[in-house]
Formats: C-alpha cells, sequence, structure tokens
C-alpha cells in the first residue's frame, strides 16, 4: 500500500537510527483523535514504510471498531528475526521513540516481538504505560491468555446466530493451531460445536464425528503435530478450505483464500481470525455467493481490547468481560449496518464514522 495522505493521516512518520548499534527503526503513528495510537513493533530485515503505514492505518479501523480509545499506528525494527543482538536493538529504538511513549504512540508485540522485548521497552522509557503484552509479573495481559481466540469465537456465536445455525452441533474447520487456532476451538467446543477438521503446517487432521480438543492439545505437544491425533484421516493442509462445514476459520497464514481454491469452499460462514486471509475482491465473490464472512479487524480484535485493559491497569477477568462485551456488541452492529451482505464495508463505514466524530470534536 502506497502512502497517500488524506483526511484522517497519517500524522506522523518517523525513521529512527542509532548509530552505535546501526538500528534503524519506523514509526507511523496514523491518527489520534480517539487516544494514543496503538500498534505493534515488528523486527523484520525487509521493513518499508509502506508497510507499516499500511498496518497503522489498519490499526487506526481496527481500535476505532474494537470501541476502544486507541488510535492507530504501527512500527518497525529493520533486522533479522533472529538477530543476536535484538535486545540491544529494542533498547535503541525505545530510546529514540521516549518522547512519543505513551502519550501518542503505545507499542506492542508484533513479528519476532514478544513480553521479552516489551519489558526492555517498558523499562527503557520508565513506565508500564510505555507497553502492552509485558510479562505477567509486570502488570501484563499476555496473548497467552487467549483473548484473540476467544473474541474469534464471539464472533462465530453471533455469525451463526445470524445464518440461524445452532452453535451445538455446529460444523467447524480451523487453519492453524497456533494461540489463536487453540483458544477458537476450545471455546467452540465447549459450546457444543463440532471441530471436524484442524490444520497445522504438517497437514490437516480431519475427523467427521468431531475432534476432541484435549486430545488436539495433547497430540500437538507430544507429537509436535496435529495430524499425529488418533484414528483421525490426514489430509494435505490445503484441503482444510474444500471441507463441509458450517464455519471455516482462517486463523494462521494471509492470502490462504484464492482464486485458485474459492469455489472449493463449501462453507457457510467464514470468520476470519487471521490478518488478510483473502483480497477484498475475493472477499466479494464469495459473498455474492451467499457466504456469510465476518472481517479479520471485527473477529479478530480482542488482542487490542486485551491491550487496553493492560494499558489501564485493569485483571484478566475485567480483559475477558470486556472482550465478550466489545466484540458481541460491534459484531451485532455489524451485521445491522451490512447491505447486500458485505460485511467489511459496514464495518468500515462505523469505524470511519468513529473516527471522524473524534476529529470533529477535537477540532
Amino acid at each position: 500500500m502506497a502512502i497517500k495522505n488524506d483526511e484522517y493521516g497519517p500524522e506522523m512518520i518517523i525513521h529512527v537510527y542509532d548509530p552505535k548499534t546501526k538500528m534503524e527503526g519506523i514509526v507511523v503513528i496514523d491518527n489520534t483523535a480517539i487516544g494514543p495510537a496503538k500498534g505493534g513493533v515488528r523486527l523484520v530485515p525487509d521493513i518499508t514504510v509502506d508497510e507499516v503505514y499500511g498496518l497503522a492505518r489498519a490499526m487506526t479501523w481496527k481500535n476505532a471498531l474494537a470501541g476502544i480509545p486507541f488510535g492507530g499506528a504501527k512500527s518497525g525494527i529493520k533486522a533479522p528475526g533472529n538477530a543476536p543482538n535484538k535486545a540491544e536493538l529494542v533498547r535503541a529504538f525505545s530510546e529514540k521513540i521516549a518522547l512519543l511513549v505513551p502519550s501518542k504512540y503505545v507499542p506492542g508485540p508484533d513479528m519476532n516481538i514478544g513480553e521479552n522485548e516489551m519489558a526492555i521497552i517498558s523499562k527503557t522509557i520508565g513506565t508500564p504505560k510505555a507497553a502492552t503484552g509485558k510479562p505477567a509479573s509486570m502488570g501484563g495481559l499476555p496473548h497467552e491468555l487467549g483473548s484473540t481466540g476467544y473474541g474469534v469465537f464471539l464472533a462465530t456465536e453471533v455469525a451463526l446466530e445470524h445464518a440461524k445455525i445452532p452453535i451445538a452441533g455446529a460444523t467447524v474447520a480451523i487453519e492453524g493451531f497456533g494461540n489463536v487456532g487453540t483458544f477458537t476451538a476450545k471455546f467452540l467446543t465447549e459450546k457444543g460445536a463440532k471441530v471436524i477438521a484442524v490444520s497445522d503446517s504438517k497437514g490437516t487432521v480431519y475427523l467427521e464425528s468431531g475432534l476432541k480438543y484435549e486430545t488436539l492439545m495433547q497430540t500437538k505437544k507430544e507429537k509436535g503435530t496435529v495430524t499425529a491425533y488418533p484414528g483421525a484421516k490426514v489430509l494435505p493442509a490445503a484441503d482444510l478450505f474444500g471441507i463441509k462445514c458450517d464455519v471455516l476459520i482462517p486463523g494462521a497464514r494471509p492470502n490462504v483464500i484464492r482464486a485458485d481454491n474459492m469455489d472449493k469452499i463449501k462453507a457457510r460462514v467464514i470468520v476470519e481470525a487471521a490478518n488478510i486471509p483473502m483480497t477484498p475482491d475475493i472477499e466479494l465473490a464469495l459473498v455474492k455467493r451467499g457466504i456469510i464472512i465476518v472481517p479479520d479487524f471485527v473477529a479478530n480484535a480482542g488482542g487490542v481490547i486485551s491491550s487496553y485493559v493492560e494499558f489501564i491497569g485493569g485483571s484478566e477477568k475485567e480483559m475477558f468481560a470486556m472482550v465478550k462485551e466489545k466484540i458481541t456488541t460491534n459484531t451485532r452492529l455489524v451485521f445491522a449496518r451490512a447491505k447486500g451482505g458485505d460485511l467489511r464495508a459496514a464495518a468500515l463505514e462505523i469505524a470511519k464514522e468513529r473516527v471522524k466524530a473524534a476529529m470533529e470534536k477535537r477540532k
């Protein structure tokens, strides 16, 4: 996405450099009308301003739709994910952005950056509000608690209600069995849904009668892959998307649903747990086929809501309560607003209205 200055932003594009460590960093603060801009820090060798800007704009809409008082931002450090001097680079980055944090920008974890790096940012800048996603020992609410997966489950629950499919007995296929996929499976099976297929990097495991969550977790832990699930059929990872089910949840990589496999999809509902699992034109083509699609920034906002609860010093219990209230309310609102089944257009419209209203108040 090329940078286009418009009525929303970006407000700031900052390049930082530290001669001693050779740290190169980029921060894009897109919009702060609703509150300090929130967005993760990623550590990748080929980071570009365009990439960071695109992600920052996505965070503006995501946070606005989530209904939390955060604007949108993103940042990146140019280095390999396994850089041996990662801590040093993050410390140098923290020093350079200290004037912006947390009044204008609140960092969080992203690619190759986790709770240890959030601890470094927080300690370097000298306030617990300097970062979210910190270790629990520092008052953090780590994503390992399952906030994003819980939000995906809640969005799925609303979508099933709308499709008039009872959640008890609804069949589900989940792409990816990392943090988001595992918690989504957990909460869905607790409500009686039948997870019939799960994929990881080794392939897809399929069992028509339903996969048991505890057995899936144990299999993944002991064997390193869900495909070792006892008594289940093993298929190629790509075959997950063609499985006949009520709900398909892409929850790992971007652009997994494409022109070459979209016609194989037999799901009635798709809930996007991963960011950009398909392009907007593919999404629209599937919507025209009558498939209900809950967009990524509606369904996977549990993580940013959890970040806000951490930012204000809230507890794990308060976090789950806020994720439930916000995701359920906002998903229902998007369904109520959608014309012709296009939930993405409705969600974007609501997010823009909220940002515009905040910008008017600020004048």
